[in-house]
């Protein structure tokens, strides 16, 4: 980055739901800003248990901040994050500190897969004043939606053995264990209102205290600091040298990492989690576990494209196991809680997903364990039996071969903000995107059970003669409105484009297609996505911002997303022909965006969504998995 930009935000991942996070400036501005975050019931059951730290380096010269706090009402303090003279996200967030006109200090830290532990170290790479290193953790012991406030049932007090410390903070939570090759001072004390400048503006409590037990002590000038943190229970629990395991565990990280092919299939493997015995779709982080709708779009990018049959198998499988009256829950039930089945695309593109990766597997001679074909298989026929014949929430199959859907309450379509109860896009009745997954589903069953193919040809049919708006010549977002026969929904919004690109069949004919592409990219594309609603029409909010009111009301009333330039984009292509001259202007026009867009907000990875109205600035999640598996799965298109 250069500039650099100190409100970035640097993730990595312990492939188990937990993981690291922060601001290239060190000030953590979310509440879920931390150093180690972890997952007791993978990926599920999150809590922070280290927060961050601050770290001084006293040399001949003086003393110097490595690191910045920011505390209520608005105070920035100390003044490390002014030293910042670089940084570097990959293959790790690495910093470079000038603390004196001729000394540098680089700190550096990786996230360990498979387990809950991150690796940090600080060294002296310019310079050789003598130097000596304080590192004091900022400590909490809580659910990773909620704030710690000073309290006092916390246990500062650590059980030490050789380079190991444990603190066993609350009741109830795994301990945290550090190891360093420096000596630790206990100063226990309780730093107070931190302030979080991204929970105050979504109207959200913004101040936290935090535990901070002792000092670390390091002398770098003679050898690197190295510390480690990890949640109790983990293999990693027990390390004779910490320096020598700093030095083996960075080798092996450093190797895995390059095995990607490139830093973008890096960043996919950071949302493939574990989940039982098999693995699941983190849908974004920091807030995001894993759901249904996301999984299964993310999936098609994230993993089949990217040639991860045997991660997409494990996902698939895993899921399919939890098809009740045709229907995929939209939120994985974790142990002990009830399946929320509150959606009806989840199923669909649950559907699509299997077809991607049945195609994906015929290509190859063979992938191990594909005898859960028939497992598959059979979930997509469940799928389809519960919504032909009827399920939840009014899904079923009508007289006209289409899908009506909803009720009064709910939000079923993936257009799902709800504000003080009430739907804010209620798309009661027949939506058009999913007429296009239901009959790209009825395709994908067709090929294993000649019923469907019947309901196909009429739905088929039934969807070019009904959702055509003569008028303005694009679709209807939504006909049968309110399940009244006749009424229609001419809002122009984004949907309509699976019925052109995203999905494996072309719904329109040539000449209808390509007025529905001309008119999405007229009114909706921009540099970063879609619009959700064209500027100019009833409700359009070009803004997202403000409380959490705010915000859901105007999700999906003009704010961009990212992921639907995966559609888009193979539409565009398709009513062109996929010419190649189309390919190159598309990689121009649409994709460098995109990678632009990987230097900016989640750095190596693309935003949940953006403002309607330019410069598009990005919000919500910034690091989205169907937002990034898009733009993979478009790697394989152009």
């Amino acid at each position: 980055m250069n500039p650099i930009d100190l409100s970035a935000e640097w993730l990595e991942t312990d492939g188990l739901g937990g993981f690291a996070s922060g601001t290239v400036s060190g000030i953590r501005s979310r509440r879920y800003h931390a150093l180690l975050l972890t997952a007791t019931t993978p990926p599920a059951g999150r809590v922070v248990l280290v927060n961050g730290f601050d770290a001084t380096v006293e040399t001949t010269q003086g003393t110097f901040a490595l690191s910045s706090q920011r505390y209520a009402p608005d105070v920035i303090h100390p003044d490390g994050a002014t030293r910042i003279e670089s940084f570097e996200h990959e293959p790790w967030p690495r910093w470079r500190y000038r603390v004196t006109e001729k000394s540098v200090v680089e700190q550096e830290l990786f996230v360990l897969p498979e387990q809950s532990a991150v690796m940090l170290s600080w060294r002296i790479v310019e310079g050789a004043d003598e130097a000596t290193l304080r590192v004091r953790p900022f400590l909490s012991g809580r659910d990773f939606h909620s704030m710690q406030h000073e309290n006092g049932a916390f246990r500062f007090d650590p059980e030490q053995s050789g380079e190991r410390w444990v603190w066993r903070t609350y009741d109830g939570l795994p301990g945290v264990i550090a190891y360093a090759n420096g000596s630790y001072l206990h100063e226990p004390s309780w730093y107070r209102n931190f302030l979080y400048s991204e929970e105050a503006a979504r109207g959200l409590d913004a101040i936290e205290d935090l535990a901070a037990p002792g000092v670390f002590e390091f002398s770098i000038s003679r050898k690197p600091a190295v510390m480690m943190f990890a949640a109790e229970g983990h293999s990693l629990n027990h390390i004779e040298s910490i320096e020598q395991r700093f030095v083996d565990l960075k080798t092996m990280e450093r190797y895995r990492r390059n095995e990607f092919a490139t830093p973008l299939h890096r960043a996919a493997d950071a949302y493939v989690a574990r989940r039982g015995q098999g693995k699941t779709i983190m849908a974004g982080y920091p807030w995001f576990g894993d759901w249904g709708r996301d999984t299964f779009i993310s999936i098609r990018g994230l993993c089949i494209a990217t040639g991860r049959l045997e991660d997409a198998r494990d996902i698939l499988v895993e899921w399919a196991g939890v098809v009740s009256e045709g229907m995929l829950p939209n939120r994985f039930p974790d142990q002990g809680d009830e399946p929320e089945y509150n959606s009806v695309d989840a199923s669909l593109w649950y559907v699509i997903a299997v077809g991607d990766y049945l195609r994906a597997v015929a290509k190859r001679a063979k992938v191990a364990g594909d005898s859960h074909t028939e497992k598959l298989r059979a979930a997509v026929e469940a799928i389809l039996i519960g919504y032909h014949d009827g399920t939840r929430f009014g899904i079923r199959c009508d007289e006209d071969g289409l899908l009506r859907a909803g009720e009064h309450g709910y939000q079923l379509t993936w257009m799902d903000a709800r504000v003080d109860g009430r739907e804010i896009t209620p798309r009661i009745g027949k939506p058009v995107e999913i007429q296009a997954l239901w009959l790209n589903a009825l395709a994908l069953g067709a090929e294993f059970s000649a019923r469907w193919q019947p309901i196909l040809e009429k739905g088929r049919q039934s969807f070019a003669e009904r959702f055509w708006n003569s008028d303005c010549d694009y679709l209807y977002d939504v006909i049968d409105c309110d399940h009244q026969p006749g009424a229609v929904d001419p809002s122009f919004r984004p949907n309509q484009i699976f019925a052109v690109g995203g999905l494996p069949l072309t719904l329109l004919s040539p000449a209808q297609a390509r007025q529905v592409v001309d008119a999405v990219e007229a009114h909706l594309l921009t540099p970063l996505g879609l619009r959700s609603l064209a500027p100019g029409q009833p409700g359009y909010v070009g803004h997202y911002g403000g409380g959490v009111a705010q915000r859901d009301g105007s999700y999906h009333q003009g704010t961009v997303w990212p992921w639907l330039m995966g559609p888009f984009v193979e539409a565009w292509l398709r009513v062109r022909e996929n010419s190649e001259d189309a390919k190159r202007e598309a990689a121009v026009r649409f994709i460098a965006p995109l990678l632009g867009h990987l230097n900016h907000a989640g750095l190596g990875h693309i935003s949940e969504i953006a403002d309607g109205d330019p410069p598009h600035t990005p919000a919500g999640c910034p690091f989205q998995a169907w937002s990034l598996g898009e733009l993979l799965r478009l790697d394989s298109v152009l």
